[in-house]
């Protein structure tokens, strides 16, 4: 059963374009988000919590940027200029940031009432990112990389 649901998914990936870019936005994404996430609990040393976040935030966005235009869309329809395109993505960026910045804190909030700071830190920036993704992916389909 195992083997077949692989078999589907493989057949999936050769055939369908949009299942590709999916599985490579995610691989891409997730390298960026491990970036962030783990620049954000070095930078916690330093910093209040919510600037960590937003530090780490804008530093794996733009690894995030760098490998989606590289790896993840590049079919799309080249910009009429590249200081055009870095605009519009940040601005799907700055909107992703204040979801992640928004469920970082609030979520830490919630957990650090019953798990040490560290590890409620850890886990409510973890689920953040992994929220801030799926409005990274949609925002960068639909607008920046179209």
């Amino acid at each position: 059963m195992v083997a077949a649901r692989l078999a589907a998914l493989k057949s999936s990936y050769e055939t369908s374009p949009e299942f590709r870019q999916i599985v490579r936005f995610l691989f891409a994404g997730g390298f960026a988000a491990f970036v962030n996430w783990l620049l954000r609990i070095g930078l916690s040393v330093f910093l209040p919590f919510w600037l960590a976040v937003l530090l780490a935030y804008f530093i794996g966005m733009s690894v995030g940027y760098t490998l989606y235009k590289h790896f993840v869309f590049v079919r799309a329809e080249k910009p009429e200029s590249v200081r055009r395109q870095v605009f519009i993505f940040l601005g799907v960026n700055l909107f992703s940031a204040l979801i992640v910045l928004g469920l970082s804190v609030g979520v830490n909030e919630v957990l650090r009432t019953a798990l040490p700071l560290f590890i409620a830190q850890a886990l409510a920036h973890g689920f953040a990112i992994a929220v801030g993704a799926v409005t990274n992916y949609l925002g960068h389909k639909v607008i920046t990389f179209r």
